[in-house]
């Protein structure tokens, strides 16, 4: 726990009996806030950053100390969010914490309704992704169905279906989908698609028998940031349905950012979430390392 000394009185105002024996680091006390700095200042030194700016970073802003103490083993996880943007807490996370290598990190929703789960990607990070970016968010968001218990059918969303109707903003949708088609890929996947005919399979049997999919789609790989985060927000407070996440993929460390709207049970299972990715890169699994979305539950 990261945060000021009254947060022990707030976990005995919950009933918490032990509070007292828990560690609550305060950013701008703790005696590892100087450990903290010569981390984030020996990282930046070269990118121009001064160590007396790093310090008023990491004295006045808790992402940036907490951030640092999970790079330090200092922490195992880490939850941030709710108090700013999810895009200012994510760039202050990655001044300190490194990407996992396996491309640039990308938002998950996964939508529970009835009889069906579906999960959508990328809903938080990039705007406009190339088609190597669809290609590896596709490739990812299988191994995080899969995870789940799921054997992924992949989508490539957008408003025409094969070229119908024709579009302006579709060649990276299918260039994309030519991305893993020289890929060595596991998973069924195909493309372009509206989510009519990638949710229905009897559509999909019926107009366009010659689809890859041997059923509907589970896996939606939006083509932009506003599709994809407008359609989860929509479908969680207009469409009734359980919408959970967005789950950050691709840090080198179990980091998740919650939304400022986000509930407690949100943050319950964000905790969840970045706890089996903790767990995930201590046991050394390369598969799971640093994609905290491929451990859930």
């Amino acid at each position: 726990l990261v945060g000021r000394d009254n947060v022990y009185d707030k976990l005995k105002a919950l009933g918490v009996e032990d509070a007292d024996e828990w560690e609550v680091l305060n950013s701008r006390n703790s005696p590892l806030v100087e450990k903290a700095v010569d981390f984030i200042y020996e990282k930046h030194a070269r990118d121009g950053l001064l160590r007396r700016k790093v310090e008023r970073m990491v004295n006045q802003d808790r992402n940036y100390f907490t951030a640092a103490m999970l790079a330090l083993g200092e922490g195992d996880a880490m939850i941030t969010g709710t108090t700013r943007p999810f895009s200012e807490s994510l760039q202050q996370v990655r001044t300190v914490i490194d990407d996992d290598h396996g491309g640039d990190p990308f938002g998950i929703n996964i939508v529970v309704g009835k009889g069906h789960t579906v999960l959508i990607a990328d809903t938080s990070v990039t705007e406009r992704p190339t088609a190597e970016q669809l290609a590896t968010i596709a490739m990812r968001s299988a191994a995080f169905a899969r995870r789940m218990g799921q054997e992924p059918r992949v989508a490539f969303i957008s408003y025409t279906t094969f070229g119908n109707p024709e579009g302006e903003y579709i060649d990276e949708l299918r260039d994309a989908v030519k991305v893993l088609d020289r890929t060595a890929t596991d998973f069924e996947y195909e493309g372009e698609m509206a989510p009519d005919v990638a949710l229905n399979f009897d559509a999909q049997r019926k107009f366009y028998s010659f689809s890859r999919l041997t059923g509907p789609a589970n896996v939606l790989i939006m083509p932009g940031l506003q599709s994809a985060s407008l359609s989860t927000k929509l479908l969680k407070l207009v469409g009734g349905e359980n919408v959970l996440g967005p789950y950050l993929v691709g840090m080198s460390q179990p980091v998740q950012i919650a939304p400022m709207t986000a509930s407690s049970n949100d943050l319950v299972t964000l905790a969840v979430l970045a706890a089996g990715g903790a767990d995930a890169i201590r046991r050394g699994n390369a598969a799971m390392r640093g994609a905290a979305e491929e451990v859930v539950g």
